[in-house]
């Protein structure tokens, strides 16, 4: 079975860097490509969430090998269907489907949460958080993103923000014991403030707790981007949520730089908001310009 998966491994890599250099690298200027491939080893891929939301999961990889975003963090209730309730024959179906692919199942992108001040709220989640890192484990993928939500009224903050990295480290060592990751978006009212976020993990010790970067306006507040990326980046996990890159007013072209310098060689996953008429054309435009981005760092 190990050497199976090694020669599904080797496959994908092979057919990731023949898409990548047929369809990402072609989009860009001859001249940058060089500059690219020495430079970064960043890779642009795919949430569900809105534009493959209401993908089945044979169409949702077969737009993500057609357009060159090549790895996915498969959003919870979506169209792809892929939940706790599937039986064992079923997600072994799915880690085939990714296997015989060039795209990579990152895994799930949950909604779990732990800053309730109810209790049992906060251990119905922890459970709920097992079960789907079980199932990520069984697909084949490498972890799942929970979140932070906020600051409950009736609770002081130290001491949610003392539940929260309890919670995170519970989940983390069931993670850890099945080779996973638990990926904690930045996410939040309160909670996704960085300094914040620094407080969580600070009291988190398990190393399969990783941090994944969020792009909110909050990362531009005092004492700015670059203070703010460099006081949380030591917690850096293999997965970052952006939004479109040509829409609004972050600053991409400074974060890109930024994750080059600390040489990130992880996912950079397009969590898009607008409604195209063609997101596959979409998915492909945001490739170009993550790609120029990139040659720019």
């Amino acid at each position: 079975m190990e050497h199976r998966n090694n020669m599904n491994k080797s496959r994908r890599d092979f057919i990731q860097k023949s898409v990548i250099a047929g369809v990402g690298l072609s989009l860009i200027d001859p001249l940058m490509v060089s500059a690219f491939a020495k430079k970064s080893k960043m890779k642009l891929g795919l949430v569900t969430y809105q534009w493959g939301k209401d993908w089945d999961l044979p169409t949702l990889i077969a737009n993500c090998e057609k357009t060159g975003l090549l790895g996915v963090e498969l959003r919870t209730e979506h169209a792809h269907g892929v939940e706790t309730s599937l039986s064992a024959s079923q997600r072994a179906e799915v880690k085939k489907r990714f296997a015989d692919s060039p795209v990579e199942c990152l895994g799930y992108g949950s909604n779990f949460d732990y800053h309730h001040a109810d209790q049992a709220r906060v251990r119905k989640t922890i459970e709920g958080t097992k079960q789907y890192l079980q199932l990520c484990k069984d697909i084949g993928s490498t972890g799942i993103k929970v979140k932070p939500n906020g600051f409950p009224d009736s609770v002081s903050k130290e001491k949610t923000i003392a539940q929260i990295a309890a919670s995170f480290n519970e989940c983390g060592k069931f993670a850890s014991d099945l080779g996973l990751v638990v990926r904690v978006e930045v996410h939040g009212e309160g909670t996704q403030e960085l300094p914040n976020m620094k407080a969580i993990f600070e009291q988190v010790t398990e190393k399969s707790v990783k941090m994944c970067w969020n792009c909110n306006d909050q990362d531009l507040w005092e004492p700015g981007l670059e203070a703010n990326f460099n006081s949380v980046k030591k917690w850096f996990g293999d997965t970052v949520h952006i939004r479109e890159l040509n829409v609004g007013e972050y600053p991409y072209q400074q974060l890109m730089t930024m994750f080059n310098a600390i040489k990130y060689d992880g996912w950079l996953l397009l969590e898009a908001r607008t409604e195209p008429a063609d997101r596959v054309a979409a998915m492909k435009e945001q490739l170009q310009i993550f790609n120029k981005m990139v040659g720019n760092s």
